[in-house]
């Protein structure tokens, strides 16, 4: 799962779920689950841009049900 926003600074950020370069999503997806949170995930965004990398923690199909000022909101935090 990838998702790509882009912020009012103009930097792009790629959000992607932990562990999804594993050929068997059945064990991506158990990867990526954070311990002891039933439907939680981590996930990793990377900007375009000089600033760092977050890892978030998001429930459910992240990658269709947050909208893209929930993501930035979510990053914002985490930085």
């Amino acid at each position: 799962m990838e998702r790509e926003i882009k912020d009012i600074n103009g930097i792009t950020w790629t959000c992607l779920q932990a562990f999804s370069g594993l050929s068997n999503i059945a064990e991506a997806q158990e990867a990526a689950e954070v311990k002891g949170e039933e439907n939680t995930y981590w996930v990793i965004c990377t900007p375009s841009g000089g600033a760092q990398s977050v890892r978030l923690k998001l429930k459910g199909q992240w990658d269709k049900e947050y909208s893209d000022e929930e993501l930035l909101q979510e990053i914002k935090t985490q930085q």
